[in-house]
């Protein structure tokens, strides 16, 4: 049985989550739910989410898919089972 990890977030966060739409929220809860019982690489189980490494300046962070819009960015501290969310966010598509 895996241990649980907890899930912090930052300031933002809660803004921003009166904000979206209540269908992305609700992704959102689920996904806190998969990460706290059985961390981040819980999520591979799961492949909509399309959970991935960042780059750049936000290299020490990761991604994960709420939709085809909205990212939820964070990071892990393993040692310590924690999850801080830096942000829930829509993805920019940038035209070639």
């Amino acid at each position: 049985m895996s241990e649980e990890w907890e899930v912090l977030e930052a300031k933002e966060v809660t803004k921003s989550l009166r904000k979206i739409p209540q269908r992305i929220r609700e992704k959102y809860k689920l996904w806190i739910e998969i990460v706290r019982f059985g961390g981040p690489q819980n999520l591979k189980n799961y492949p909509g989410f399309k959970d991935e490494k960042l780059k750049g300046n936000l290299s020490e962070y990761r991604a994960s898919r709420l939709n085809l819009q909205y990212r939820v960015i964070y990071a892990e501290e393993r040692q310590l089972k924690e999850i801080y969310v830096l942000k829930i966010t829509p993805h920019k598509y940038e035209e070639v």
